[in-house]
């Protein structure tokens, strides 16, 4: 959040805007954009370029994410039985139920920790693309154009109802979530969420929800259904 210089967010972006989040993320991203758009003949065709090269770049650390989540979820059988068998909330047997705990985990190669570090790494590159592409939509210099006839500087409910779709079928296609009724709720309220702010956000913005998405999805369907 610090990173993100959210009091920036939706404000013109150039090249003499400072500070680190500026000049070291989003005005590369820009830039990047800028050529690619140039080399394609549109903007559109930069954005979805962009995207597919950034999502190409943290590809080994979004698949080291997926693996060890789908580590832990396979984990979850011997997990439980592990606090069926020290029941007792007590000192002594919590303090077993972490060893052996630790002992499973090293046996199978889990680690909780190895799904958190890969996110993290890679939130400032996705949110700088976010940004760039928030902040090169109300930037007068950028002309954005259109994508089938629809202005990338406009909202759109039919790419707004797409992008949603595409993050459902994300979910879906994802590690099972029947097992825990809440985060089962998830896989509603998040394709849901996306489309509401679709509904406000330029189509730039939606494209890049659509293209990501629909990367994750190829993702997904190369770890969980196919592997």
């Amino acid at each position: 959040l610090l990173l993100a210089g959210c009091s920036e967010f939706n404000q013109p972006i150039s090249s003499e805007h400072e500070g680190i989040w500026n000049q070291y993320i989003v005005w590369p991203i820009v830039s990047v954009i800028q050529i690619v758009a140039e080399f394609t003949g549109s903007y559109a065709g930069g954005i979805i370029l962009v995207t597919v090269l950034v999502r190409i770049c943290i590809l080994p650390l979004s698949l080291k994410q997926m693996k060890s989540s789908r580590a832990m979820q396979a984990l979850q059988p011997q997990l439980r039985e592990l606090q069926k068998t020290y029941s007792p909330k007590n000192e002594e047997t919590q303090r077993q139920y972490q060893q052996e705990m630790m002992k499973l985990m090293q046996s199978t190669g889990a680690n909780p920790i190895a799904g958190c570090l890969p996110v993290l790494i890679q939130m400032p590159v996705l949110l700088g693309l976010y940004h760039a592409i928030s902040r090169m939509n109300v930037t007068p210099m950028y002309e954005l154009g259109s994508i089938f006839n629809v202005p990338l500087a406009t909202s759109s409910i039919i790419f707004a109802i797409l992008a949603g779709v595409m993050q459902y079928i994300v979910v879906k296609t994802g590690p099972t979530l029947k097992a825990n009724s809440q985060m089962s709720f998830m896989q509603y309220l998040l394709p849901i969420m996306i489309m509401i702010f679709g509904f406000i956000a330029p189509v730039a913005i939606t494209l890049y929800w659509i293209i990501s998405s629909f990367i994750s999805v190829l993702q997904n369907l190369y770890l969980y259904k196919i592997l």
